[in-house]
C-alpha cells in the first residue's frame, strides 16, 4: 500500500478516535519501510520522510477526534511550513515508529513534532506547522478555538497552551519575517550561452 493511500484510508476512512486521548497527548504510529520510500541510494529520502510523517498526523488527528470534528465543520488542514533533521538513514524493510505530538499553537498554526526512530534510536525529527481552513467560507480557523471546541467535544477540561519549545520559537520566527510574495523579475531577462 502506497504513502498516499494510507494517508487517503486515515483521512477518508477516519480511524475512530481514541478514547481518553487528548489534544496534546502522543500518538505513535508503526510502519515499515516500504521499497516506493527509497531513492538510488538505497535509503529513505527526504520525501518520504514528508510522507511517512504525513501518514502518521493523519493518525494522530484521526486518534484524538479531530478528523470527526474538521469533517463535522467542513474544515481541511493544509502544512504551511516544516523543518526536518535528518540523524540516522532509514533501510529498506526497517521497522520504525513516529510519535508525533502538538507542542504549541498561536494565532495562525498548530505546531506538531514527529520523531522517527528505528529500535529505539532517534533517526528524524520534524516539525510542521499546519492550519485549518473551512471549506466553506475560506476562513482560517484559530488553533486555539479548534482546541477549545475539541475538548467539548471528547468531554475533558481544554488544556493551557503550552510554551513553544526555544528551537521551534527561532524557526517560526525566521520564517515569519521572511517575504510572502513572489521575487520580482527582470522583465528583460538576458540569455547566458553556456562556454
Amino acid at each position: 500500500m502506497t504513502r498516499m493511500v494510507q494517508f487517503a484510508w486515515r483521512t477518508l476512512v477516519r480511524t475512530r478516535p481514541v478514547p481518553g486521548r487528548r489534544l496534546l497527548d502522543p500518538v505513535v504510529t508503526r510502519m515499515r519501510v516500504l521499497p516506493q520510500d527509497l531513492d538510488a541510494m538505497m535509503v529513505v529520502n527526504n520525501g518520504s520522510h514528508l510522507q511517512l510523517i504525513d501518514v502518521a498526523a493523519a493518525q494522530q488527528i484521526a486518534e484524538m477526534g479531530g478528523t470527526r470534528l474538521a469533517a463535522k465543520r467542513s474544515w481541511v488542514g493544509f502544512v504551511a511550513a516544516s523543518t526536518m533533521r535528518y540523524r540516522r538513514p532509514l533501510k529498506l524493510w526497517d521497522r520504525i515508529e513516529i510519535t508525533s505530538r502538538v507542542i504549541g499553537w498561536d494565532d495562525r498554526l498548530f505546531y506538531t513534532e514527529h520523531v522517527i526512530t528505528r529500535g529505539g534510536e532517534l533517526s528524524t525529527r520534524g516539525v510542521v506547522g499546519r492550519r485549518f481552513v473551512s471549506t466553506r467560507t475560506g476562513d482560517r480557523i484559530v488553533p486555539g478555538d479548534i482546541a477549545s471546541l475539541l475538548a467539548q467535544e471528547r468531554g475533558y477540561v481544554p488544556q493551557e497552551r503550552p510554551e513553544l519549545p526555544a528551537d521551534v520559537a527561532a524557526w517560526i520566527s525566521s520564517w515569519n519575517g521572511a517575504p510572502t510574495d513572489p521575487v520580482p523579475t527582470d522583465p528583460t531577462p538576458t540569455a547566458r550561452t553556456a562556454q
